[in-house]
């Protein structure tokens, strides 16, 4: 299939099982860009579950061939913070590093964003990995039996991405003043996460801005901690590079003055 096929197919099966969104999105429009949009819209908001090997193998071409076209971010080639090899400061979209994991910020239904095409960090990694990923996170909840507690993580498969898996953590949500509690809850999002990546033998891991988005995180505060964590965590381990994956300008200032 070419990809306006592979779009076309790929929407027209989700339109097919979730016939409620083909009456609010009325005909698949003509716009290449817009088709794209609609499709990442209806993989946002499918219920994980099964599906059909062809759908899985129609969309992994088009994410593959995506994730090409943005261009893998080989993190052996990324410059290191003066003073220490392991740490390295990049600004840009995390779903393009080929870390062994990248980190994800979730919310404790440990399930990716819903909100059609939402660009939080959760919906980005999920949209760029494909409904695996949902699945996966579906079946680890389901064992559980329970939400993910805030400062945990858990480990998946990569998937779509050039990372080979992806950390989810839930970091602490910010509803008044900040406190100490909210401050080891986030510093247990960064232990956690690289405990997990060591304990299944990954030597490299990228790190989002946790919590500091929709969970409002004061963002100076929120840096200097994952610093911190992330450098006591380094004096006794096994991993080899730890990313801040950083996204804006404030973001990168606040972190440069951190690391360097």
């Amino acid at each position: 299939m070419t990809r306006s096929e592979q779009i076309r197919f790929l929407t027209e099966t989700l339109l097919d099982e979730m016939p409620q969104y083909r009456r609010e999105a009325g005909r698949v429009p003509r716009n290449a860009e817009d088709q794209r949009y609609l499709l990442r819209c209806l993989m946002n908001v499918r219920e994980p579950g099964a599906v059909s090997e062809r759908f899985l193998n129609a969309q992994d071409e088009l994410l593959s061939a995506e994730r090409e076209e943005k261009g893998v971010v080989h993190i052996s080639g990324l410059p290191p913070v003066p003073g220490d090899e392991r740490l390295v400061l990049w600004q840009g979209d995390i779903t393009r590093l080929d870390a062994d994991a990248i980190v994800n910020a979730a919310n404790s239904a440990l399930l990716g964003c819903f909100r059609p095409g939402h660009n939080c960090i959760d919906n980005v990694i999920h949209s760029a990995a494909g409904l695996q990923l949902r699945e996966e996170c579906a079946a680890i909840m389901r064992a559980q039996g329970h939400e993910e507690a805030t400062g945990r993580a858990k480990l998946t498969g990569g998937y779509n991405l050039p990372a080979g898996h992806v950390l989810h953590t839930v970091g602490p949500i910010i509803d008044g003043p900040l406190t100490d509690r909210d401050r080891e809850l986030l510093a247990s999002c960064y232990r956690s996460c690289l405990k997990l990546a060591e304990e299944n033998g990954l030597k490299s891991v990228a790190f989002c801005c946790i919590s500091t988005g929709v969970f409002r995180f004061p963002k100076d505060e929120a840096a200097r901690i994952a610093v911190a964590a992330v450098r006591e965590f380094l004096q006794n381990t096994r991993i080899e590079k730890v990313v801040f994956c950083v996204h804006g300008d404030e973001n990168l200032r606040i972190y440069q003055k951190l690391l360097y």
